[in-house]
């Protein structure tokens, strides 16, 4: 089935991030496509005229796989501020077809939030790919993301045999065993979410920004403490001066109302520079 994409996009271009920093086995790079298992079936995504070809397809892979490629994104009126301004008008004249991908499910976006806090996100994905393959379940490429009910049930012992540090096993399983509606957080106003995740343990202010990123894509998201945007923001607007976390979360102001697509092209623009 093909799905459409405003144009101009490049597939190629997007999912980048898929095979730079490894892969958990979860959402897999294979002979020029994306594999991921949706709804127990294992799916691939490659590029085609116009968008991407997405078999097989239903009604809830296309959801799916629509919400991993950044659809939700509304690009035109950030690319027309964008041309306004001197730093961010060439950057998106580089990344010309890059659409940010997101992670669709919510229980999975904060797992691989947690893996992420500071290591590499190299790291990270090795250390959850040991994750998903111990409690997912195997289709011919790519792995079911595990359940949130299995992880539940899980001893945080295990995972620590899979190279998570002790806290972070306690956080993920913690998550999974909290009385609390992910899936309610789309309705939610973004100050809403952030507490009721900075509330939960070892869930903090930077897991939050990242969640109303890449997984509700609230258009406002600013990641101010991440390290990366941190020095991308140096790198394109503050000569490389070193920049605070204050400083930067002051600086997403001149981004309004596209602070979440400025940092992820910031991000993807520094990668390109090298």
């Amino acid at each position: 089935m093909l799905v459409r994409f405003s144009q101009p996009y490049d597939f190629h271009l997007s999912t980048v991030r898929f095979r730079d920093f490894g892969t958990d086995g979860a959402t897999v790079w294979h002979e020029d496509g994306l594999y991921r298992v949706v709804a127990g079936t294992e799916v691939r995504i490659e590029a085609a005229p116009g968008g991407v070809r997405i078999e097989p397809a239903s009604p809830e892979v296309v959801d799916e796989v629509s919400r991993l490629l950044g659809l939700p994104f509304d690009l035109a009126p950030f690319h027309g501020w964008a041309a306004g301004d001197p730093i961010m008008g060439p950057i998106t004249t580089t990344l010309r077809g890059f659409r940010p991908t997101l992670n669709p499910r919510p229980f999975e976006a904060l797992v691989v939030a947690i893996t992420t806090q500071q290591i590499s996100l190299r790291a990270a994905a090795a250390i959850r790919g040991r994750f998903v393959r111990h409690f997912g379940l195997k289709h011919k490429i790519a792995w079911d993301f595990p359940a949130r009910e299995l992880v539940a049930v899980a001893d945080p012992r295990d995972f620590v045999q899979l190279g998570f540090s002790q806290k972070k096993a306690e956080y993920v399983v913690g998550l999974a065993r909290a009385d609390l509606d992910l899936e309610a957080f789309a309705a939610h106003p973004d100050d809403e979410v952030i507490a009721t995740l900075t509330a939960l343990p070892g869930l903090g202010r930077w897991t939050a920004d990242w969640f109303l990123a890449r997984h509700l894509a609230r258009p406002h998201a600013w990641p101010a403490g991440d390290l990366g945007v941190r020095k991308a923001v140096s790198t394109f607007y503050a000569d490389g001066r070193p920049l605070s976390i204050p400083e930067v979360r002051t600086m997403g102001d001149r981004f309004a109302p596209f602070q979440n697509l400025a940092a992820q092209y910031l991000l993807a623009g520094a990668r390109m520079a090298g």
